[in-house]
């Protein structure tokens, strides 16, 4: 049974470019190819291709914005409350788009991507990219899908980033952006919580440094990570409205969890690592810190 305001079922796609000879030259100076970018897309695109959005995703999210893969999925996409037919980006009059940037892990090419020339995962082999290297994927997405301008570009956090990036590079293939809850460079404090949190991962014994991906992942070190980037999503009010100081049950005196906000913060912890790659996590954080 479909449900009301949704965009219902729907599926991932993938684009390649960029194959030898002509890979996407990078700011790190390195080159990289094939890419592969795996994205969705709800809505119909109109006759003259002018009401097309792109969304724009934050640090862990992914492609699948809306909609369900499968009637038995538990929940929709991440931004399925601003995206259907009626909501805020309608789908009954916008085409909108999002897709995984690359270094993720959600289908885009990333470190756990193969690498063609050794036919393992590339690990750390896999060179380091950056917002402005993500944005410049996309525009080869939506040259792909023949659209010549977009009508908005949104995301927030990471996705605000990402917005403000593409009114930099491609200010003629934008009319609207809207960056939320973003920042137009990452303060001293902030890339310090992020380099604490790639410490925890690689200093966890499985990380190997970072060639995991036959063994057992570095789930203490990435949800650690998760854990410390949480503290950072909450305001200490919010957070003291959120959890204040209640206990999870009576005091055991031990170290286990005591209290709510050690629980909140354990239960992040865990489900991130279920659906995330630690090395993701590196090459992530690390390109929202160069963002300026």
């Amino acid at each position: 049974m479909e449900e009301i305001g949704s965009v219902g079922i729907v599926k991932t796609k993938t684009f390649t470019f960029a194959e030898p000879p002509n890979e996407l030259d990078l700011e790190c100076g390195k080159k990289l190819g094939p890419i592969t970018i795996a994205y969705e897309t709800y809505g119909r695109l109109n006759d003259d291709r002018s009401n097309a959005i792109l969304i724009e995703h934050a640090l862990s999210g992914d492609a699948h914005a809306a909609g369900r893969h499968t009637y038995k999925d538990k929940k929709p996409g991440w931004w399925d409350n601003m995206i259907g037919p009626g909501k805020a980006f309608d789908t009954n009059k916008y085409f909108v788009i999002c897709s995984n940037v690359i270094g993720g892990c959600k289908g885009s090419t990333g470190p756990s991507s193969i690498n063609p020339k050794t036919g393992k995962p590339y690990g750390l082999e896999f060179p380091v990219v950056t917002i402005k290297d993500m944005v410049r994927a996309q525009k080869e997405l939506i040259d792909f899908l023949g659209i010549e301008k977009l009508l908005c570009i949104a995301g927030g956090s990471m996705g605000g980033m990402q917005v403000l990036q593409w009114a930099i590079s491609y200010p003629d293939r934008v009319r609207l952006a809207i960056p939320i809850a973003s920042t137009a460079r990452l303060s001293p404090q902030a890339i310090a919580f992020n380099a604490v949190g790639r410490h925890a991962i690689m200093s966890d014994r499985n990380w190997r440094e970072g060639n995991y991906y036959e063994s057992e992942k570095p789930a203490s070190g990435l949800a650690i990570a998760r854990m410390i980037g949480h503290i950072t999503y909450l305001s200490d009010k919010s957070m003291h409205k959120k959890f204040g100081r209640d206990l999870v049950g009576e005091p055991k005196y031990d170290f286990s969890e005591d209290f709510q906000v050690e629980s909140y913060l354990n239960y992040q912890g865990d489900k991130f690592v279920q659906r995330f790659d630690a090395n993701s996590y590196l090459y992530i954080t690390k390109a929202m810190d160069y963002f300026d």
